[in-house]
């Protein structure tokens, strides 16, 4: 597998050999300091370029980087309509192990991109001094945030309403309806409750990663082990159980917020527990 150094002085060599391509950045977890490197992290690589179409008329430049195992077009593609604008992508999975996710920009939308920054940048390569201020990556966006009293109000409202779906595919035997609204709407809320938690206990100055890949490090052991054993939704019994105990962790969690930031603790939890154990105790 090549190196770090190898990839990135791969990447940068390409570019300032193409007189097409104008400004180099690195985006993502490399950028970021707070996330431990390993092999596995994508380069995640923008290229700024005066002639867009170009690039596009065929993938042989694209040889340059190493034997292709597989790769996408994201904004080549019908079943799933593209969202970049004018950009195009190419996910790139080389037979060495590494990951190119490369971006082509057109060079007049410079100003536009840092913009809308999520703060995770490096310049590489600047050939026209393009970027006039320092840019220093910071993942300050992506901190846990700490709740308004409306916001924390309409996460528990939220929470229990979507129960009220799971509770509703388990009693029809439409476990996958139930699955979905538990996976897509109720174990989310239940992790942001938790994050919440975190940052009120420990101060809202960090991440916790994407999709909070990180929270392991702040829950208590047995909390973490309930917390999987909600993932367990191969059979109704299962998926009963993993609802519950859900319930038991969000009612925990945001009894602990509501403590600490002195809001009001709703009475959602009270009405759609007794609601769920009504249904679950005629079904069984």
């Amino acid at each position: 597998m090549r190196s770090e150094q190898e990839m990135m002085q791969m990447l940068i060599d390409f570019a300032v050999h193409d007189q097409r391509i104008r400004l180099v950045t690195l985006e993502g977890s490399r950028t970021n300091k707070n996330i431990p490197p390993d092999k596995f992290q994508d380069y995640d690589i923008s290229y700024f370029v005066t002639d867009l179409d170009s690039f596009k008329e065929n993938d042989l430049w694209l040889d340059a980087f190493g034997y292709r195992l597989f790769m996408q077009k994201s904004e080549d593609m019908e079943l799933f309509p593209p969202e970049l604008g004018n950009w195009f992508s190419y996910l790139i999975l080389f037979d060495d192990g590494n990951k190119l996710d490369l971006t082509l920009i057109p060079l007049e939308e410079v100003e536009e991109y840092f913009a809308d920054s999520d703060g995770l940048v490096q310049v590489l390569l600047d050939k026209d001094g393009l970027v006039k201020q320092e840019v220093v990556a910071s993942d300050r966006q992506y901190w846990i945030k700490k709740p308004t009293a409306r916001e924390f109000d309409d996460c528990c409202n939220e929470y229990w309403w979507v129960s009220t779906y799971i509770v509703k595919g388990l009693a029809r035997k439409e476990i996958l309806f139930a699955i979905d609204h538990l996976n897509e709407n109720g174990r989310p809320n239940l992790l942001r409750m938790m994050s919440w938690h975190i940052g009120s206990e420990q101060g809202f100055s960090f991440s916790l990663g994407k999709n909070y890949k990180f929270i392991e490090r702040y829950l208590p052991e047995q909390d973490w082990q309930k917390l999987l054993s909600t993932y367990s939704e191969n059979s109704y019994e299962n998926m009963w159980q993993s609802l519950f105990t859900c319930h038991e962790l969000f009612r925990k969690y945001a009894k602990a917020v509501s403590k600490k930031l002195e809001y009001p603790y709703p009475n959602y939890d009270e009405v759609i527990t007794k609601y769920t154990e009504e249904i679950y105790h005629s079904l069984n």
